[in-house]
């Protein structure tokens, strides 16, 4: 069983997720390998390039063979987004956007009703929200203000994929203490990409999918803004999958997982998160707009967001703190809307290559009763580009 207490819980989280970060942090992503995008990344190519965002991951792998509802085999995991940090509860100005809402995402009508994100934004499996929502509220309450100005109650947001073609989904992996683990190892620097955190057993394309992650830096006439952008990706048939304009998905042929999964056949189903971060000082209202945008990232990349995917989307800025002061009058800055095209182009960019750097992060894996998830084949994606003549290097 996964389930253990104290030093030894810790010490199988830590023998579990070492390695996995090692590699996601060691892996070729999209760029090495020669693919060309549009726009100028920040130093990480990550959402990390925004001032202050940290990301933390719990990975739960273990277990192999037949499916055992409740025992394994195991292939989920929770990410942390924190806006501002482990070292600041200060809310920030946020939107969300729902352009399919066959998924969940908690606490959204607040951020809709008052402009605030407020929590950390967890990403997790479609049958851990609940778990991991509590969670949040009662590392929230044990991480609590001095007296007088703490929270008394909390409407964390927390979003989910489906994970059950390769993970014991019923089987209720994840626990208080994973996603505690998140928040409390969230850093800045280098984010993990691929099959870690809430990203482990998620399909993309029918490829192995999980989290991505890139930024764009706006040069200084545009104001020098950053933008970053952290997914986790679970979506689309292997048909749809367009990279750098070409249909990667009608030359790479392998098996239909969703055929499998969720009876869909080549239809575009799963889900994708998709959060996007800036220091740009907007509103929520632009927020919003700004989150809209990344629908048109992953549309670059092949998906329609069919019927069955849940595909929503938050963005968040990191500019005008101390806004959502209790008391008083809070004088706040904003970007004019004639201004914003710049971060609406970078969000897009930003949105696409996380997406592909999700895929070629994405190591083939095996799961539940022997299913198989075929990585992005590295060799063959370079072949495919050089056929169309748009391998960068």
């Amino acid at each position: 069983m996964r389930k253990l207490a104290g030093a030894a819980s810790a010490a199988f989280l830590v023998m579990l997720l070492i390695p996995w970060t090692a590699t996601a942090q060691t892996k070729p992503r999209a760029r090495a390998l020669g693919i060309p995008f549009d726009g100028t990344p920040g130093p990480l190519d990550a959402i990390t390039d925004v001032k202050g965002v940290e990301v933390g991951h719990t990975t739960l792998i273990s277990g192999s063979g037949k499916l055992v509802v409740g025992q394994g085999p195991v292939r989920t995991g929770v990410t942390a987004i924190l806006p501002r940090g482990k070292a600041s509860s200060d809310p920030v100005f946020a939107g969300w956007f729902s352009l399919n809402g066959n998924g969940e995402m908690t606490g959204t009508t607040w951020v809709e009703e008052s402009g605030f994100l407020e929590s950390p934004v967890m990403i997790t499996n479609t049958h851990s929200v609940g778990i991991v929502r509590d969670a949040v509220i009662a590392w929230r309450v044990a991480h609590g203000q001095p007296e007088g100005s703490e929270y008394w109650w909390s409407l964390p947001v927390v979003a989910e994929t489906y994970d059950g073609y390769l993970n014991d989904v019923n089987g209720f992996h994840v626990h208080q203490e994973d996603a505690f683990h998140a928040i409390d190892t969230a850093q800045s620097g280098p984010v993990p990409e691929g099959g870690v955190g809430g990203g482990t057993g998620m399909i993309c394309y029918e490829f192995k999918g999980g989290i991505g992650t890139a930024s764009r830096q706006l040069d200084a006439k545009s104001g020098g803004y950053t933008v970053g952008v952290l997914l986790q990706c679970n979506c689309g048939s292997r048909e749809q999958l367009r990279i750098a304009g070409v249909p990667v998905g009608r030359e790479i042929s392998a098996h239909k997982v969703w055929a499998d999964a969720k009876g869909a056949g080549s239809e575009d189903t799963g889900s994708i998160i998709i959060v996007v971060a800036t220091d740009a000082p907007l509103l929520p209202h632009q927020l919003k707009r700004l989150a809209r945008r990344a629908a048109l990232g992953l549309a670059r990349t092949g998906s329609t967001s069919g019927n069955g995917s849940g595909d929503i989307f938050i963005a968040f800025s990191t500019a005008n703190p101390g806004a959502s002061k209790l008391t008083g009058v809070s004088t706040v800055q904003m970007v004019v809307n004639d201004a914003m095209n710049p971060l609406f182009a970078a969000t897009v960019e930003a949105t696409e290559e996380a997406i592909v750097n999700a895929l070629v992060a994405g190591q083939t894996m095996t799961g539940i009763d022997d299913h198989v998830v075929d990585g992005l084949p590295h060799d063959r994606l370079r072949e495919v580009l050089k056929k169309y003549n748009r391998l960068a290097h």
